[in-house]
């Protein structure tokens, strides 16, 4: 039934692999405004494959709106978005399916369906096609890599919240499009589980994808990054590699909160911690 109502129609352009380096999307001068009010300025992005790109930014900084507007799912009043070749609007639903996958904030599910199948969703876009082989394979390896398999059978709805935050993942990776757009993937995760999902995030990166990420979590944002982009007032205020953007004046200024940038003694890392008096 997924694949009947969901899977591929017939005509549509497969997505050749992008070569590391090469752009994947990009946001070039948005401006969307929503309920009168400017979200997105004059926003540029580029989504790299090959690399992952985490936007941070205080709550209203147009985070999650920009990584709306890169999947498609608003248009934007000014500038343009672009995928792969051409402007996101040239693609159908059915091809971007192929090049994207989106992983929103929250996931919810109105049906008892069982974890298994909502992992399967995410092979609905390739019904049809030579990849539809495999299915089974995309999906026992989301599973395993989201430690989700040992309650593929449960119903998704009795999942906690962290339980649901990384089945939601799993989708997003068995579908494999070669643009990952990740809504705070971590927000409703445990230590441990924020690592893994960084950790898979960075490794789909280094296996050629390009993904963008939403994070709130600065210190996750530094260790796993190859590039930041932060956000303020709908406007990009700095982007380039996390050493370079990660300055204490400016993160203080965007989060209007004295703000201390460290380096790891042993390992280097920058380290980004809120300051407190004692």
């Amino acid at each position: 039934m997924i694949r009947t109502l969901l899977g591929a129609r017939p005509g549509r352009s497969l997505p050749a692999p992008l070569p590391a380096g090469t752009t994947a999307a990009e946001a070039r001068d948005l401006v969307v405004r929503l309920g009168g009010r400017t979200v997105l300025d004059g926003v540029r992005l580029t989504a790299t494959a090959g690399r992952l790109t985490a936007l941070v930014g205080p709550n209203g900084a147009g985070k999650s709106t920009l990584l709306a507007a890169l999947a498609g799912d608003l248009t934007p009043e000014a500038g343009e978005v672009r995928v792969g070749d051409r402007d996101i609007a040239g693609w159908s639903p059915a091809e971007l399916a192929l090049r994207r996958s989106v992983l929103p904030q929250s996931a919810s599910l109105a049906f008892p369906f069982p974890v298994g199948d909502v992992v399967r969703m995410g092979r609905a876009p390739w019904a049809g096609t030579p990849a539809e082989d495999a299915d089974d394979e995309a999906v026992a390896w989301a599973l395993e890599v989201t430690e989700t398999a040992e309650f593929a059978r449960r119903p998704f709805a009795e999942l906690s919240g962290g339980e649901r935050a990384r089945v939601a993942l799993a989708r997003v990776l068995a579908q494999r499009a070669g643009l990952l757009l990740l809504d705070e993937p971590t927000a409703a995760l445990d230590l441990r589980h924020q690592e893994l999902v960084l950790r898979l995030a960075r490794e789909r990166a280094a296996a050629g994808d390009a993904v963008v990420v939403v994070l709130h979590d600065l210190g996750l944002a530094a260790a796993y990054a190859d590039e930041v982009t932060v956000l303020d007032g709908g406007r990009v205020a700095a982007a380039g590699r996390p050493a370079e953007v990660f300055d204490g004046a400016l993160l203080g200024a965007v989060y209007r909160h004295p703000v201390e940038v460290l380096t790891h003694p042993r390992t280097g890392a920058v380290l980004v911690l809120p300051r407190r008096e004692p």
